[in-house]
């Protein structure tokens, strides 16, 4: 593998792309002409990533076709709602390379992970996996050291592909667990949301790594019950993405919860991030999963119910106190 394909240009597939494009070929497509525009024009991405100059591997592409072609991995990293559009695009095309996402969350209204979409749309034969860990991109992108996962359905290709964006300031650990990495990465964002409440309110330390703490218990419970092995949730794509995303400062999901615990309403905060919370629409979507396959998260069912204007904080807060005393498990 010595040329790879990026598709999404946020803050992360952007970083992702710098960072892999310091070893090898890198094109990066984003859908808005606009923004291919004025990245090629500033060789960087202001818009998402601020003025940190593009190394000269890196290309810029609108086309899809054209981005993907001759291309040795794919790696996806637009929205997880925008995921299963650009799986059945790369299928008109004609794609036989691996493809790699590194998008976190569940499909809206289907409550499906990445993973599920990608068997439905390629296949469980197709070579995929999930890139996923405790990773800003603000951090990547100024060379500050990253360990992450990637987890594929095949070992050869979960090393190969490891190998490849491994190196510098990033160091790549390889898995087969897809499940267990598609858990960890997206219901950590709920997690994020409540660490964040928590912190607003003003409820210190020891509220938070309570918190922190049974909402890992949440997420193995969840990944479990779906497949995944429990060791999994006590690495990168586990705890390490949890750990992260609930304390810090870059984290847009902990910064909804910060802002929800001081009064103000979700409309008006998500207009002003300016970037996807995934854990806003992956609390509704976990739950409506978590209810089908029987686990209990409770956790997520106050965020959810905070999120959708039926609980106040104070409320969701005083539920869960309120819980009655249990033997410590998972």
């Amino acid at each position: 593998m010595s040329k790879v394909a990026v598709l999404g240009a946020g803050a992360w597939g952007t970083a992702l792309a710098m960072h892999i494009a310091l070893q090898h070929e890198v094109t990066l497509w984003a859908r808005n002409s606009g923004h291919v525009s004025g990245m090629r024009k500033a060789r960087a991405n202001p818009l998402y990533l601020g003025d940190f100059p593009f190394p000269e591997k890196l290309t810029v592409e609108e086309d899809l076709a054209t981005a993907v072609a001759g291309s040795d991995l794919i790696l996806s990293v637009v929205p997880t709602a925008g995921f299963r559009p650009i799986l059945q695009q790369l299928k008109t095309l004609g794609i036989r390379q691996p493809l790699i996402w590194a998008n976190k969350g569940l499909e809206p209204q289907t409550a499906k992970l990445p993973f599920e979409v990608a068997q439905e749309e390629l296949g469980s034969d197709y070579p995929w996996g999930v890139l996923s860990g405790p990773s800003f991109a603000a951090e990547l992108v100024r060379g500050l050291p990253t360990a992450i996962t990637l987890a594929a359905n095949h070992a050869e290709l979960a090393q190969q592909a490891a190998q490849l964006v491994h190196g510098g300031c990033l160091r790549v650990y390889d898995s087969t667990d897809v499940i267990g990495a598609s858990v960890g990465g997206a219901v950590k964002n709920v997690m994020a949301i409540a660490a964040g409440i928590s912190d607003g309110m003003g409820f210190g330390n020891n509220a938070r790594a309570a918190m922190i703490t049974r909402g890992l218990a949440e997420i193995t419970r969840f990944g479990m019950a779906l497949g995944a092995k429990a060791e999994t949730f006590m690495g990168l794509a586990g705890a390490g993405d949890l750990i992260l995303t609930c304390t810090g400062q870059y984290s847009r999901n902990r910064e909804v919860g910060l802002q929800l615990a001081s009064g103000k309403s979700l409309e008006s905060i998500l207009a002003g991030l300016g970037h996807v919370a995934e854990g806003v629409n992956t609390a509704r979507e976990v739950m409506r999963r978590a209810e089908t396959i029987g686990v209990e998260m409770p956790i997520t069912y106050e965020v959810n119910q905070l999120l959708t204007n039926q609980k106040t904080a104070q409320d969701a807060v005083g539920a869960l106190l309120g819980r009655g005393q249990r033997q410590e498990s998972v």
